[in-house]
Parts: structure tokens; C-alpha cells; sequence
């Protein structure tokens, strides 16, 4: 077994506090990783304090990991030691199913095994995530990080990046394209910068007002202030696509859906730890749709790399120390971040 040391959340009431454990010794197709860098995920917070339900403790959080290989399997094709590497929010999936074989596996119909609060697929022991200093997968489930990027700034790609390229591209933003996105904090600015790489005349829906001059320089075309509801009629039936990242379940949805175009779709990739209410009428009325997103298959995620190393994408981040955990959790439900926090677990 490797011996690994972490930071874990051993209640959903207690601090994250350090915690040694053991990783599997690498199988044949295993990678074995040092981990540089984790990015922190507003869904670690809501796990680790078991705000979803079903948190499975002790809990190592983390599903943007960024590092170097430091040793694989006996059959491994994909990966030499050196290579800079990264793991995101899944680590498995049954490779079976027919969203498996279409190379959908973030929808796994058996379901994937996720980074961290997952059960590996035989059973054998709870998955532990990226705040460690190593971890062991599959090679089929680890991405090539292109050497452009910073292994710093490559670890919010991994779930942030990725969450939003997915239905970006899904949903085919691009030149001539009007394209929203709500919220402008760790998925919201790498939306932008997307969207528009793509070609896409790019928005930003804001509540806070001193988001406007970061949001112009990442390269958005329009900064539409919220809290004016004039704008809500300005912009009526103005969108194609607008991507909702926002966590919060207080949003006056039907405003949003106004916004749309006849047939125009609005995507949500936030999640809330409250049920969202809607009224169908300004869907019905226009023929728009709600629809949702969750992350992106290893194949995208590892295409939106790729795009983001051909566009000098990045995430803007702040980089901290482990032992600074707590208070980025607090800082992250305050907003106070610009515009991801990085964990530097050479530190742990």
C-alpha cells in the first residue's frame, strides 16, 4: 500500500483537520500520481458537510488534481513517468453502458465512481480525494495536461473548466450566438472566457456590481446588472443560451427565462442544497427550455485542455496553503475569492 497523507473532513460539523491513509499499490492500467495542486469546488463544501446527503466521513474533498506521474502499472500505454497529469471529478464507470460506449461517461447509467464519497466499483474501499499528496487511477480516467499550462492554474479546469465547456459546446455557442452566463465567480468566469473563445457574443447577469471591470476584461461584450429589472425587459427574448452557475436556490427563475429566444435554452450547472421553484409559463409561452449539466466525459475534458492550451485559457486563481482550508471554505460562501482557490499540497 502507499502510505498518503491528507486533509479530511471527519464530521459534517468539525473543521477539516489533517489525516494519514493508505492508497492501493498501482494494478496493472494505475497510474500513481503526485499531486501539485487542488483546486477547491463549492461542491466539496457541500459534501463535506454533508449538505446533499449520503457524505461517507472520514472525506478527503478534491476532484481538480493537478500533478506528475510518478510510477505505473505494468500495462500502462498512455502515461510515462514525468508527465504532468490531472484527475477530475470521476474515476471510473461501468465502460458498458451505451452513454460508456458513446463516450459519455460522465452520465453512466450504473453510475461512475467519483473522485471522493464514492465507493470504488468493486467495493472494496471509499475513494479519497485530491487534498493528498498522491493518489492512484486508472489510466483511462486521467487526462494530459498540456505543458502550456501551469499545473496550478490547470487544476479548476478540471471541474470548472470542463462543467462549463461541456454545455457550452453542447449547446453550440459560437459566432453569432448570444450566449448569458449567470454568476461570475469560480464556473462563471471560465464560462466567459470560453464562450467567447468560441466566438459567441458573451454576457455576464450579475447582482454585484464591482464584477464589472474583471468581467470585461476576461473578455465579456455586455455586463448586465441584476439588481436593475429594467434589464429584464431591456434584454427580452434577447439569448440563445444562458448557463446558470450560480449555487443559490433564491433566484427568480421566470425573470431568466424571459430572457430567452423562442426555442432558446437555459442550462443549470450550479446546485443548490435547496430545490429551486419555477413557473412553466415563460416556457410554455416561447417554446424555451430548462435543462441541467453536470461536468464533462473524460474525452471533453480532456478536448477542453487541449482548447484551453490553444487559446491561452486559465483560470484566475489564489493559491494557499493546506492548512488554510477553513478559512477558504468561509471565504468561498462569502464570495470572497477571485476567482478559485488553489491548494499548493507540496505544502501538506
Amino acid at each position: 500500500m502507499i502510505q498518503a497523507k491528507g486533509i479530511a473532513a471527519f464530521s459534517a460539523k468539525q473543521p477539516l483537520a489533517p489525516y494519514s491513509f493508505e492508497r492501493r499499490d498501482p494494478k496493472e492500467h494505475d497510474v500513481v500520481i503526485d499531486i501539485q495542486f487542488c483546486g477547491i469546488c463549492h461542491s466539496d463544501i457541500h459534501q463535506a458537510r454533508d449538505e446533499w446527503g449520503g457524505s461517507m466521513f472520514p472525506m478527503v474533498p478534491g476532484h481538480e488534481i493537478a500533478g506528475v506521474v510518478r510510477a505505473v502499472g505494468t500495462k500502462v500505454s498512455k502515461y510515462k513517468v514525468g508527465d504532468h497529469v490531472g484527475i477530475g471529478c470521476f474515476v471510473d464507470s461501468c465502460r458498458e453502458c451505451a452513454h460508456c460506449k458513446e463516450q459519455l461517461d460522465q452520465y453512466c447509467l450504473e453510475g461512475n465512481t467519483p473522485t471522493y464519497n464514492g465507493k470504488e466499483r468493486d467495493g472494496s474501499a471509499v475513494t479519497q480525494g485530491g487534498y493528498s499528496n498522491v493518489i492512484v487511477a486508472d489510466e483511462n480516467y486521467v487526462l494530459k495536461i498540456p505543458k502550456s499550462i501551469p499545473l496550478d492554474k490547470a487544476a479548476p479546469l478540471l471541474c470548472a473548466g470542463v462543467t462549463l465547456y461541456s454545455p457550452l459546446t453542447h449547446w453550440k455557442a459560437g459566432p453569432g450566438k448570444k450566449v448569458a452566463i449567470m454568476g461570475l465567480g469560480g464556473l462563471g468566469h471560465m464560462g466567459v472566457k470560453i464562450a467567447k473563445a468560441l466566438g459567441a457574443e458573451v454576457s455576464v447577469l450579475s447582482h454585484s456590481e464591482k464584477k464589472r471591470d474583471d468581467a470585461m476584461k476576461m473578455g465579456a461584450d455586455k455586463f448586465i446588472s441584476t439588481h436593475d429589472k429594467e434589464n429584464f425587459k431591456k434584454y427580452a427574448n434577447y439569448f440563445d443560451l444562458i448557463i446558470n452557475t450560480v449555487s443559490s436556490a433564491d433566484i427568480e427563475m421566470h425573470n431568466y427565462f424571459g430572457l430567452l429566444k423562442l426555442d432558446a435554452t437555459l442550462v443549470s450547472v450550479g446546485a443548490p442544497d435547496k430545490p429551486l421553484s419555477i413557473s412553466p409559463f415563460p416556457l410554455i409561452m416561447m417554446r424555451r427550455n430548462y435543462a441541467g449539466s453536470v461536468i464533462g466525459s473524460i474525452k471533453e475534458t480532456q478536448e477542453m485542455l487541449d482548447f484551453c492550451a490553444k487559446h491561452n485559457i486559465t483560470p484566475e486563481i489564489e493559491v494557499i496553503a493546506p492548512d488554510q482550508i477553513n478559512i477558504a471554505y468561509e471565504r468561498v460562501l462569502k464570495s470572497d475569492v477571485r476567482y478559485r482557490f488553489v491548494m499548493d499540497m507540496a505544502k501538506i
